[in-house]
């Protein structure tokens, strides 16, 4: 297990700028997860912990030992790619082993230590195939077990599950889950995915245009965001402005719509001070709570059926609302609804003109 600490880390790629002054430190055997949307910088930050891109500036430790210009062979990782990168013309036991017998393994430690890591992903029986007599989850899986064959330190993933149907990928989901915690090795994977990542990870690193956004386990990133891109990037997010008027045990904040709320108490707010009230779809009600509770009333534009939950698209003043509500009660469009809201379920950001 290794302790990986990247220190004001900067890539530019002509004119763009990749990654930008990124500093992060990942626990030994941790799976920690680099998260954002497209060509936020997330792969090059993992190729770069890898070996395979150059830093313009900054410095990669393993465990203290500055890594940040031995080549990927001398860094002991494990690389899982996007697309598997299997050799088509080799045999699954082949692939596997490729990595041993550059090594110079014998045959005997080769054929061991193969057939260890295809029972770890369990794909015993399948060593005579080739990547075409596979399904997408199998041909993931060798490169899986081709990665970890090597016993590396720390295991690199980036977006692994991106080419799997959605019943294959939370399967698949799972069982890296599995592994990792089974072999207790450090691990960066990189997705898009917001649920994904906030289903596996220990740690979680939200990055936009090059840059950290924040960095915590998968419940303070959702349920404490530091902005409003990580509040609307992870899952969804309800942003009420107004102007604060009271700060106390509660804030007390004026809506742009007109109604008072009350929110759990927030340091280092001003009366007059412009902000940004947040909740969470699955945090407003229909039914009123028996303790101190805030209101908004708000007319249904749109009711989805999603099985278990129904997903009301709401107006509250000119602001868009969504609630997630128990399917089972019957909502039409152009209803008025009260939503209600507990002052704990509620947060505070600074205002944004944007959101």
């Amino acid at each position: 297990m290794v302790r990986i600490s990247v220190k004001d880390l900067t890539k530019t790629f002509g004119k763009v700028v990749a990654c930008n002054d990124v500093t992060l430190e990942i626990e030994d055997g941790l799976l920690f997860t680099l998260l954002g949307p497209s060509g936020c910088g997330k792969t090059t930050l993992l190729r770069m912990i890898a070996g395979f891109e150059r830093p313009d500036s900054g410095v990669i430790y393993f465990d203290g030992r500055d890594v940040t210009h031995l080549p990927p062979n001398k860094r002991d990782t494990g690389m899982v790619f996007q697309n598997y990168a299997l050799w088509p013309h080799m045999k699954v036991f082949d692939n596997v082993a490729y990595g041993l017998r550059v090594r110079k393994l014998s045959k005997e430690d080769v054929g061991v230590r193969v057939t260890e890591a295809l029972r770890l992903v369990h794909l015993e029986g399948l060593e005579e195939r080739t990547p075409f007599q596979l399904s997408g989850g199998q041909q993931q899986r060798v490169a899986l077990a081709r990665a970890l064959v090597i016993r590396p330190k720390v295991l690199l993933l980036d977006e692994p599950l991106s080419n799997l149907d959605a019943k294959l990928r939370l399967e698949m989901r799972f069982e890296i889950m599995r592994i990792q915690r089974e072999l207790g090795i450090t691990t960066v994977y990189v997705t898009h995915d917001q649920e994904e990542s906030l289903s596996i990870s220990d740690g979680v690193a939200i990055m936009r245009e090059g840059v950290v956004q924040q960095v915590g386990t998968p419940k303070e990133i959702y349920t404490h965001p530091t902005n409003t891109f990580v509040a609307d990037f992870v899952g969804q997010c309800n942003f009420l402005p107004g102007t604060v008027e009271e700060v106390g045990r509660h804030v007390v904040v004026k809506t742009d719509a007109g109604a008072e709320l009350k929110v759990a108490y927030h340091d280092g707010l001003n009366v007059g001070q412009r902000v940004l009230c947040t909740v969470r779809p699955e945090n407003l009600f229909l039914e009123e709570p028996r303790e101190e509770h805030n209101v908004l009333e708000c007319k249904i534009a749109n009711v989805v059926f999603l099985g278990s939950s129904a997903r009301i698209y709401a107006s509250f003043g000119d602001r868009r609302v969504i609630a997630e509500v128990d399917s089972s009660v019957e909502l039409k469009s152009g209803e008025s609804v009260k939503l209600y809201s507990l002052p704990s379920h509620m947060s505070i950001l600074p205002f944004s003109e944007s959101s």
